[in-house]
């Protein structure tokens, strides 16, 4: 992803963010995939390293979209707010301006529920992975 991409509308971006987060979803289902009760200790040092790469890599994806999104929101309210200065009486400005800050809002609360994604991910992870793999 880069730095200066789109940020898509706020049902879409849920859509996006809802595809993204599954394998953190599904976080119980995929240890017990990759973790065996059978396995040799070195397949599951190599499993459970292989998910934390990847579950790491898509928290980092998800962070940078999220902000991504922020940011240019972020960009549209103050443009907003410069334009409404400019037209006062201008009723649709305004409107529009609400509905960018309350997505704004709704943004950063995406950063709160990552967090707390993480939280349960890593918890999740630490139970059934800690005696084969510890991150550094």
């Amino acid at each position: 992803m880069t730095a200066i991409m789109e940020c898509p509308d706020y049902s879409e971006f849920q859509e996006t963010l809802r595809s993204m987060r599954k394998p953190h979803d599904i976080i119980v289902n995929t240890i017990n995939a990759v973790v065996s009760t059978h396995s040799l200790p070195t397949d599951d040092t190599v499993a459970c390293k292989n998910l934390h790469e990847k579950l790491g890599a898509g928290n980092s994806q998800r962070e940078k979209f999220i902000r991504n999104c922020i940011t240019i929101t972020t960009d549209r309210v103050k443009q907003l707010k410069e334009h409404r200065e400019a037209h006062l009486d201008d009723l649709q400005i305004s409107k529009q301006l609400r509905a960018e800050q309350t997505k704004l809002r709704m943004l950063q609360v995406e950063l709160t529920v990552e967090d707390l994604i993480k939280e349960r991910t890593a918890k999740v992870f630490n139970e059934r992975c800690r005696q084969y793999y510890k991150p550094l």
